[in-house]
């Protein structure tokens, strides 16, 4: 019995390692939405199913077969769950270093944790009734199973915990309706699309608060849960208005932002090719978007892009009021012209009530033109002047990872690091080409684009090939498409640095930098994409 007590010590300890480690990937992969903690099962097979504690379930089958000496039995098996437990921690040391987003540990962790520890404790109560000595073999392949099947734990536990997780939302959204119907005069405006809500939303509220209380969804909590939050926690009676960044996975999702908020006002960014492998299809992309729009009330206001071919191709089932922002259309309500650029900021002009205005901004890249220009359309619908406008746009800050400076002595690192696409990539270059010195990007590629990955991403390399001095590559399987397109366009292969953790890029730019270098980091994958 003694020695059944050592041996279950010793396997919780390495049970606790390795659930929290399959909680961090539940997690990373939004609890399992769409199947995507099953899909990152299935894609990392061997992390999960071949790692050093198949040898236990191995050295049960050979000790059932050949080892009738219990005590030999026991001793053997403490010291393989020793050796799993110091390979685990090593590696847990490793992820603390290189993980780029820890464990939260929120209250659905915390309820999920309940829910393992029960499924784990009926199959050990079972192994204490009657328990006799000649049982110990049978305990030791139930102990060996249940450490192999950690991952799978987690996602039945998730599974059970679906109802008590959907109660737990109801109420909180119940509660944040009930604030938002006692605030009659508080105006909502939604953002979606493909690229750039986060930028357009921050951007929107620097300008809107220069004459009016605007309240952004902290960060990109874009989701009903993330809305949820922002409404109960944040939202208060000295509130004008409401700005909520809305992203989706698939057709659906916008609309049921938009009955949880009912926006008067909705900003669509662009419509392009993120997140199509959830979607299905482009054509599927382009109505999940435009919920947004057609949810408006017949008195509300839409801020469409002009220059985006999927949204002036899109017949509008809404009646509400449509102002059309653009850089190449003349026919636009409000269109930036004269656009000049550096590394220092940008500029260009809008006629606003007739008159020619000159805007400057500290911010970089065409995407952000077009974030500033739907800000000031909005605004200037809202009754905010020509001369706040400008003020407020000089004052607009950086969104945090997207086109930020950084210096680090001659270092100036492009941050761009929050995510990638096919448009903002290019544009990313773009402003990367516009610098003086010499010219490197990190960066893993892209994701989520379904059949056209391959494709995209080799793009990017013949993109990155007419730009950069010196490319870094995170990822060997992930940015196989990038060294094709690299290679594609005859690039120095002694300029082309592939490492598995970006953490390392640090170090090369270090090693090849020169007076005056500027270093794009272009996308930061989760933890879960890691090789």
């Amino acid at each position: 019995m003694f020695c059944l007590i050592i041996t279950l010590i010793l396997w919780l300890i390495l049970i606790i390692i390795k659930t929290k480690k399959s909680l961090h990937m539940l997690q990373q992969n939004l609890y399992n939405t769409e199947n995507r903690y099953f899909k990152w099962i299935n894609k990392n097979f061997n992390k999960v199913f071949l790692n050093i504690d198949i040898i236990l379930l191995i050295f049960m089958i050979f000790s059932t077969i050949f080892l009738h000496n219990y005590i030999i039995n026991t001793i053997v098996f403490d010291l393989l769950l020793l050796v799993c437990i110091v390979k685990y921690i090593s590696l847990s040391e490793y992820d603390k270093k290189h993980e780029k987003k820890p464990l939260v540990y929120t209250k659905r962790i915390y309820r999920l944790v309940f829910t393992i520890s029960i499924l784990l404790l009926i199959p050990i109560i079972y192994m204490f009734i009657d328990f006799e000595v000649t049982h110990l073999k049978e305990c030791y392949i139930k102990l060996s199973v249940l450490t192999y099947i950690v991952y799978v734990i987690v996602l039945v536990a998730n599974i059970i915990n679906h109802p008590i997780e959907r109660y737990v939302y109801h109420s909180f959204k119940r509660k944040a309706m009930k604030k938002l119907r006692d605030n009659p005069n508080l105006k909502v405006i939604g953002i979606t699309g493909s690229y750039g809500k986060t930028s357009s939303k921050n951007i929107l509220s620097d300008i809107l608060n220069i004459k009016y209380n605007a309240l952004p969804t902290p960060k990109n909590l874009n989701t009903p849960y993330g809305l949820i939050i922002t409404i109960n926690n944040h939202l208060d009676k000295f509130d004008d208005i409401l700005i909520a960044e809305m992203g989706a996975y698939k057709i659906g999702e916008i609309q049921e932002l938009c009955d949880l908020v009912h926006p008067t006002y909705g900003i669509l960014t662009s419509i392009g090719t993120a997140h199509l492998e959830s979607f299905g299809s482009e054509e599927n992309i382009q109505k999940g978007k435009f919920e947004l729009i057609e949810s408006l009330p017949t008195n509300g206001v839409a801020v469409l892009n002009m220059d985006d071919e999927k949204q002036v191709n899109y017949k509008i089932k809404n009646k509400c009021k449509k102002i059309w922002i653009s850089i190449n259309n003349e026919k636009a309500d409000y269109q930036a012209t004269n656009i000049k650029m550096n590394n220092k900021g940008m500029s260009f002009n809008v006629i606003l009530d007739g008159k020619k205005v000159k805007f400057e901004t500290k911010l970089l890249g065409i995407p952000n033109i077009y974030n500033i220009l739907a800000g000031i359309a909005l605004g200037h619908y809202l009754g905010i002047t020509s001369e706040q406008l400008q003020r407020a746009v000089m004052n607009v800050k950086n969104t945090e990872h997207r086109l930020e400076l950084k210096k680090a002595g001659d270092i100036t690192y492009i941050d761009d690091a929050y995510n990638s696409n096919p448009v903002g990539s290019k544009m990313a270059l773009d402003v990367l080409d516009m610098m003086p010195g010499k010219k490197i990007i990190i960066t893993p590629g892209m994701i989520e684009l379904g059949s056209k990955q391959y494709e995209l991403n080799k793009k990017f390399g013949e993109y990155i090939a007419d730009v950069c001095d010196e490319v870094i590559l995170v990822g060997e399987k992930q940015t196989r498409p990038i060294l094709d397109g690299l290679n594609e366009k005859g690039y120095n292969e002694k300029k082309i640095h592939i490492i598995n953790d970006v953490k390392d890029g640090f170090t090369i730019v270090n090693q090849i930098k020169t007076k005056d270098t500027y270093v794009l980091l272009e996308n930061d994958l989760p933890d879960s994409f890691n090789e």
